[in-house]
């Protein structure tokens, strides 16, 4: 394979996507360095001290949750949606020029950090945006070694292939639901449980375990969730959303922290600051 500065290969792409395609996610042979995770960290902790409406607590609870729009208001994460190796790999996996339609870090301390329900991303995009169709993918990057303790994050294998699952029915005057429940426990779409239990038994679940700054692309379909933290370890995970340009919503209704309006694609820059090392 070449040298992770250069990008992945052509073949290596296509094998990612193979992977995306078949099981809802895909794993590239690179990581981020212990530098640059260090450097990730320490912006993701400086702006969960700050009060300012990104910056999202667990329920009846000072304790922060998530953060979100972070490219929009700092260099290093704005850097950080640049990357070559991150943007080839949105492109090929949503099939053409990308934009960045969300950027979050999903927070979970420890012993406070909450579950996450069984879901579907695209469900939240589709009914609430009016994103067309799941041309759209997660980069994640844990910047917390990741365990079963510590709240990993679960899939279910193919679940990206069945549509949208379990949606409520609309309310009859046409309103919105609260935009606060698509980033809290209280999650406004969710995959019934005992489906999901039907489905993991049958196709079986994906644990998602390993060091900091290891590198996973989930489909916007796929059925996931999260365990609350047990541990004495946190697990802040960084998501990037890669939306297609020509798959934009056309008239989004949610902050912008959570929905983009900036269609422009990106322009890959590397940063040395960011390093990658191949496994």
């Amino acid at each position: 394979m070449a040298s992770t500065a250069a990008g992945t290969t052509a073949t290596s792409l296509a094998d990612l996507k193979s992977a995306y395609q078949r099981d809802g996610w895909c794993e590239p042979p690179y990581r981020f360095d212990d530098d640059a995770v260090a450097l990730i960290r320490e912006r993701v902790l400086s702006i969960s001290r700050e009060r300012r409406p990104e910056v999202v607590h667990e329920k009846d609870s000072g304790v922060v949750r998530a953060i979100h729009g972070c490219h929009n208001f700092d260099e290093v994460c704005a850097a950080l949606v640049r990357l070559p190796q991150l943007v080839e790999l949105a492109e090929e996996l949503a099939g053409g020029p990308v934009y960045v339609y969300q950027f979050k870090v999903n927070l979970k301390q420890a012993h406070e950090g909450a579950a996450w329900p069984w879901h579907q991303d695209f469900a939240f995009w589709h009914e609430e945006d009016g994103m067309p169709s799941p041309d759209a993918v997660n980069i994640a990057v844990p910047l917390d070694d990741v365990h079963e303790g510590n709240g990993p994050l679960m899939a279910i294998p193919g679940s990206h292939r069945l549509g949208l699952l379990d949606l409520p029915e609309r309310a009859a005057d046409g309103a919105e639901s609260d935009w606060r429940t698509h980033v809290s426990a209280d999650l406004a779409y969710t995959v019934n449980g005992d489906r999901a239990k039907a489905l993991a038994d049958a196709s079986g679940r994906k644990v998602f375990l390993g060091p900091r700054g290891s590198i996973q692309a989930f489909h916007p379909s796929i059925v996931h969730s999260s365990s609350n933290n047990v541990s004495e370890d946190g697990r802040a995970l960084l998501l990037i959303t890669y939306n297609a340009v020509t798959n934009s919503p056309a008239r989004p209704t949610r902050p912008a922290f959570l929905v983009s309006r900036d269609t422009t694609p990106v322009e890959s820059r590397a940063d040395e600051r960011l390093g990658l090392v191949s496994y």
